[in-house]
């Protein structure tokens, strides 16, 4: 069940079973479970039951998982170390699925503070008022988390707390508790907060997180209060932030009771399962063309004209990837378009389908460059070193998709001149048209993937790779006209 309480925002609604008071909680049975707890007792659980403890985390099963689980079951808060795009928030936000459900708290407290275990003056003195009357409510582990990113203006009353002028206005004196406006830390009591870049974040307000992290107390313009927050705190970082823009000070990384390194996929397979999970296609890609993305993304990554402490995200890929769907989308509508306009009055030609090529990915040297550092010395050569790598990258992929296969059907139909032109605006059906029956595309098509029966769009994707590839093997000869246009023919 859920609750809609705005046009974007649904609440979910708790079972009406679940008790209503503090002695109907008591007589269901319930007792009081630090985060941390709930935590280790899910975990073991699901490692019991053999299920999957971290939906949609790609490639960290044998290295990553394995110390943050340790660091769960020892009860340690932990920062994770990483360059860009390797996973960490999605990661620290996976951890929200292993608390319980629904969770009990005392009605209207701010902190969530669990009716058997109350932390502020005024909620003890309600639960000493009502005693088993007392209100219970249910908060949802979806509304257990806090995060915050670290910048340099983050200040001490944004995650502590501070003094309420308001308050004061209404007549409470600087000495009364109850004038404290809480932060986002105590705010997310009993549950997960996260520090995202927290290297970013100004040392004097790091220095504020000593206590959170060791004698779980926060101190507020003087006050000390001794508010026993339960909670599991997890930063993110840059390694390369340590000396670049800020650190993180020595005393707070000693309260880390885990410092766990991430890693871009290590190899291509997981390569490819990132991006078949993250994006958001909206066209076809066959397998072949996001074999030769993901490729480049690591060829990027290894590159030693790319700064490698600044690290190539995996977003790169995964844009990489959108990008050419969104050129095939593209080519599909232009082509509707001028064959609307041409006014046949033809009614069997058929619409062209969105069906990405790999001359689709020339594109993404240009539009996802400003996703790479590179190094100094490579200023205005950043397209070029793009193009290479992207030209590597898809003869590695004809080598390891192709290898072996007789091609010379290919080879011999453009021996005596023949040329067989191919481009963005291209049709499927005139690529095709041009080859023709070529010996051996047949078992080329099943080599990539396309199946026995693939559409003309299909078909014609594989050709164009099978034509490239044979170009980059220097076996085939390739030109690009004035008008974009790609003409394969002779012999290079």
């Amino acid at each position: 069940m859920v609750r809609v309480t705005a046009p974007h925002q649904v609440l979910p609604v708790p079972p009406a079973d679940l008790p209503g008071t503090l002695g109907a909680l008591r007589a269901a049975g319930y007792g009081y479970k630090t985060v941390k707890q709930e935590l280790r007792d899910n975990l073991l659980a699901r490692m019991r039951a053999g299920g999957d403890r971290f939906p949609g985390i790609v490639g960290y099963d044998d290295t990553v998982l394995p110390e943050v689980e340790r660091a769960l079951l020892a009860g340690h808060d932990m920062v994770l170390l990483g360059e860009r795009g390797q996973g960490k928030t999605r990661l620290i936000r996976s951890l929200v699925a292993l608390l319980d459900e629904w969770t009990p708290v005392i009605e209207g407290s701010a902190l969530n503070e669990h009716p058997m275990r109350p932390l502020t003056p005024a909620s003890r003195a309600l639960v000493a008022e009502a005693g088993d009357d007392l209100a219970v409510g249910w908060l949802h582990r979806s509304l257990r988390y806090g995060e915050k990113l670290a910048t340099p203006d983050t200040s001490v009353g944004d995650l502590i707390g501070d003094v309420d002028p308001i308050r004061l206005a209404q007549g409470r004196t600087l000495g009364d508790p109850e004038t404290i406006h809480f932060g986002l830390v105590p705010r997310t009591n009993r549950g997960v907060f996260a520090v995202n870049e927290l290297p970013d974040l100004a040392e004097r307000i790091q220095v504020a997180l000593l206590n959170v992290l060791e004698e779980r107390d926060i101190q507020v313009r003087g006050y000390q209060l001794r508010l026993p927050l339960d909670l599991l705190l997890v930063a993110s970082a840059n390694p390369e932030d340590y000396t670049n823009r800020g650190r993180i000070i020595t005393p707070l990384k000693d309260r880390f009771g885990a410092e766990i390194r991430t890693h871009y996929p290590v190899d291509l397979e997981l390569e490819l399962a990132l991006i078949r999970q993250e994006a958001d296609l909206v066209a076809e890609v066959p397998e072949h063309v996001l074999e030769v993305l993901a490729r480049f993304a690591r060829a990027v990554r290894e590159s030693p004209s790319v700064d490698p402490r600044s690290g190539v995200s995996a977003r790169f890929a995964i844009a990489a990837a959108e990008t050419v769907a969104a050129a095939a989308l593209r080519r599909s509508g232009l082509l509707a378009a001028g064959s609307a306009a041409s006014e046949t009055g033809d009614a069997t030609v058929r619409p062209e389908a969105p069906v990405a090529r790999v001359g689709d990915a020339v594109s993404v040297t240009s539009t996802l460059r400003g996703k790479v550092e590179f190094e100094s010395g490579e200023e205005g050569r950043e397209i070029e070193i793009l193009a290479h790598l992207l030209r590597t990258a898809t003869a590695e992929t004809f080598r390891a998709r192709l290898a072996g296969l007789d091609l010379s059907g290919f080879t011999s139909l453009v021996a005596e001149g023949t040329v067989i032109e191919t481009g963005e605006l291209v049709a499927s059906a005139e690529l095709l048209r041009q080859v023709g029956t070529v010996p051996g595309l047949a078992k080329a098509l099943d080599r990539l993937g396309l199946g026995d029966a693939p559409t003309p769009e299909e078909a014609a994707a594989g050709v164009e790779f099978v034509l490239e590839g044979l170009h980059l093997s220097r076996r085939l000869g390739k030109d690009v006209t004035e008008s974009g246009r790609t003409v394969y023919g002779g012999r290079s």
